[in-house]
């Protein structure tokens, strides 16, 4: 007997293997079994017809903004059509826990239009036993954590013993790993020194240092220097978050890396524009104050928006389109361009950018064309490496958000697997799957075998696909229709069943 059987398909079961017939049991939240499964007694209710579908085990987004969004059914529902069942939580060294009163306030704030608020954490400190607890079969979705350096930076105050200790505990409690993002506030204050010293646990616990770097396109080279100085100082594993960029170049450092005996792993996602906090954009860098009240003022002084006209590329001011815009009287400037929306309000494009910022109280985000050197021969090539991991990068808040955050997978397997032959299924398994399980030590996940959890995706080959554009980014991705999350179906026909399986993952 089992609980569910999903019988007819083709297995892409994570060892390599080309896809291949067999039925799937799934019992007591395991995979109970894999083969010629015809002769179960199983009732109707509890059978998936997959023929003509592939089965998959559940794809896992190695970089994903959903620490707070993961709890709202909308962002459930597009990340389960497009196959995610886990999400990799914690990214770019900001997100809610380890953190004092202070920080959570800050991290709250200051990265509001990319993760949001958590609708549980009314208060801090909040440790990382506590964040891992909200994610506790109260959401679809499987959550595993990194430790972000930027939260544990402003908490502890920037005292090495201190950082320490809350990396350690965070371990302790389940993290899968540190994060930090070397252009934020305040993880762009640490140095090399600072940042080995605290991945000695991590590479003790067998678990990797991600990094957004100090710098990507023109930046990428000392960026990746850094990343690798503090792998080499500290024994870590490395995993280079949303790499692009020329992709020979981006390639070869990471195979240079490789040959150096550096365990190394990077992320990317199958676009050309990126997708970040409007102020880190447009401002320049000495003007991004940590003290958010003081920039808010800051930004309405006569010399701050000549200086923002004066050094700001008046280029970004076209390829810049508003994401996020929280506010009564400048919300209908999502989905603009920055030059589109001042030449409708009147304004010359660095003033009303400044106008903007204050009246979202900085909480505003925008999409913005990357330079010409990431191109889509670049990030194929880059998808196509070995040490390439599957991420979205996704960002769910806004009216006009990046639409990775809703097509990404879906795009790597209907335009990627089907149209191109980038990958091959077994290869975009490997991508999506069972590599980002073994990166972030997930023994149990990425493959189908019996004994592994039973976090499964029923995918129709000929059908699946992007559905999600830049002018409309919330369309929900196609074809992929039935998914189990721990064994229990958590999407059937392409719509929630209502169950809620999620579990917070911790490393083995």
């Amino acid at each position: 007997m089992f609980d569910v059987l999903i019988h007819g398909g083709r297995v892409v079961d994570g060892t390599g293997a080309a896809p291949y017939p067999a039925d799937v049991g799934v019992r007591d939240g395991r995979i109970e079994a894999v083969g010629d499964l015809s002769r179960a007694d199983v009732p109707r209710a509890a059978r998936i017809d997959a023929s003509g579908r592939l089965v998959a085990p559940g794809f896992i987004d190695a970089h994903v903004h959903g620490d707070a969004t993961v709890l709202d059914p909308e962002v459930q529902l597009a990340a389960l059509r497009q196959g995610v069942t886990t999400f990799v939580l914690g990214q770019d060294g900001l997100s809610f826990a380890p953190s004092s009163p202070q920080a959570l306030r800050f991290v709250t704030r200051y990265f509001a239009a990319i993760n949001g608020a958590h609708p549980a954490l009314d208060g801090g400190p909040v440790s990382v036993a506590r964040l891992l607890a909200t994610y506790d079969r109260t959401t679809a979705l499987n959550t595993a954590y990194l430790v972000p350096h930027g939260t544990v930076r402003h908490t502890a105050g920037a005292d090495p013993a201190a950082m320490l200790r809350l990396v350690e505990r965070g371990l302790e409690e389940g993290a899968a790993g540190l994060s930090s993002g070397l252009e934020y506030i305040p993880g762009r204050y640490g140095d090399a020194a600072e940042l080995a010293a605290l991945c000695a646990p991590v590479a003790a616990a067998g678990l990797p240092y991600v990094t957004h770097m100090r710098g990507y396109e023109e930046k990428a080279s000392a960026g990746m220097a850094e990343a690798r100085l503090i792998a080499e100082r500290s024994g870590a594993a490395l995993h280079v978050s949303h790499y692009h960029g020329p992709g020979a170049e981006l390639a070869g450092m990471v195979d240079d890396a490789l040959a150096a005996g550096l365990d190394v792993t990077f992320d990317s996602y199958p676009y050309l524009s990126g997708f970040s906090i409007l102020a880190m954009v447009a401002l320049p860098r000495d003007l991004d104050d940590p003290d958010l009240d003081r920039l808010v003022e800051r930004l309405r002084e006569p010399e701050v928006r000549r200086r923002l006209a004066r050094e700001t590329d008046p280029a970004l001011w076209h390829r810049a389109v508003l994401a996020h815009v929280p506010s009564a009287e400048l919300g209908w400037a999502e989905g603009r361009t920055i030059a589109e929306a001042a030449a409708e309000a009147g304004r010359e494009p660095a003033a009303f950018c400044a106008d903007l910022l204050v009246a979202t109280a900085l909480e505003a985000s925008c999409v913005f064309a990357q330079p010409p050197g990431n191109d889509d021969a670049s990030m194929r090539l880059l998808l196509r490496h070995p040490a390439h991991l599957g991420g979205s990068d996704g960002i769910h808040l806004g009216g006009h958000p990046h639409p990775r955050a809703f097509g990404a997978f879906a795009r790597f397997l209907g335009r990627h697997v089907r149209e191109l032959g980038d990958w091959t299924w077994q290869e975009a398994v490997a991508h999506l799957s069972t590599g980002p399980a073994r990166r972030f030590r997930l023994p149990d996940r990425g493959e189908i075998r019996p004994g592994m959890a039973a976090d499964l995706v029923v995918i129709d080959p000929e059908r699946v696909t992007d559905a999600a554009d830049y002018p409309r980014p919330r369309v929900l991705a196609e074809g992929i229709g039935d998914v189990l999350v721990g064994g229990v179906p958590v999407l059937a026909g392409g719509a929630l069943t209502g169950a809620l399986t999620g579990r917070p993952l911790r490393p083995r």
